[in-house]
C-alpha cells in the first residue's frame, strides 16, 4: 500500500462538473492499494498520516501534525501508484488489487483516519476525477507498507 501526502493550503474534486469534497489546510492524500495489501497495512499507514508532523511550527521547522493544526484530509483512491514502469513506456497495473478489495481498503483508511479525529473528505471510488490542489511548500512525502 503507498500513501502519496501532499501538504495543501487547499484541495478539492471535482466529479461531472461538480465539487463532491473541498478542503482548506490539509493533507490531499493519494492511496494506491496493491494485491495482498490489508488493515494491517491501513491501520499503520493512517496512523502514521494523523501523525506525520510536516506543518511548521513557530520556528519554521516541521514539527506540527494535522491534529496539532486542526487541519484537514482529503483521501483519493489513485490506483496508479500500484503501476510498475519497469518493462517498456506503457504502465503496467498487475500488482494493483483488484476493485472490489481495492474500495475496502480505501474505505476502511480513510474510516482509520477518521478514528484518529483526522476531519476527513473523499474523492469517489473509480470516478473520473478532477483534482485541484494548491501544495504548500511544495511538500510531499511518499509512504508506503509492504
Amino acid at each position: 500500500m503507498k500513501v502519496l501526502i501532499q501538504r495543501v493550503l487547499s484541495a478539492s474534486v471535482e466529479v461531472e462538473g461538480k465539487v463532491v469534497s473541498a478542503i482548506n489546510c490539509g493533507f490531499l492524500i493519494f492511496i494506491g492499494i496493491e494485491k495482498g495489501d490489508s488493515t494491517l497495512q491501513a491501520d499503520y499507514l493512517a496512523r502514521k498520516t494523523a501523525n506525520l508532523r510536516i506543518f511548521e511550527d513557530k520556528n519554521g521547522k516541521m514539527n506540527l501534525s494535522l491534529q496539532d493544526m486542526d487541519a484537514e484530509a482529503l483521501v483519493v483512491s489513485q490506483f496508479t501508484l500500484a503501476a510498475s514502469l519497469e518493462r517498456g513506456n506503457r504502465p503496467g497495473f498487475d500488482q494493483a488489487a483488484a476493485p472490489e478489495e481495492a474500495q475496502k481498503l480505501y474505505a476502511y483508511f480513510t474510516k482509520k483516519l477518521k478514528e484518529e479525529n483526522i476531519k476527513t473528505q473523499t474523492g469517489i471510488f473509480q470516478a473520473d476525477m478532477k483534482v485541484s490542489l494548491i501544495n504548500d511548500g511544495p511538500a510531499t512525502f511518499l509512504l508506503e507498507k509492504h
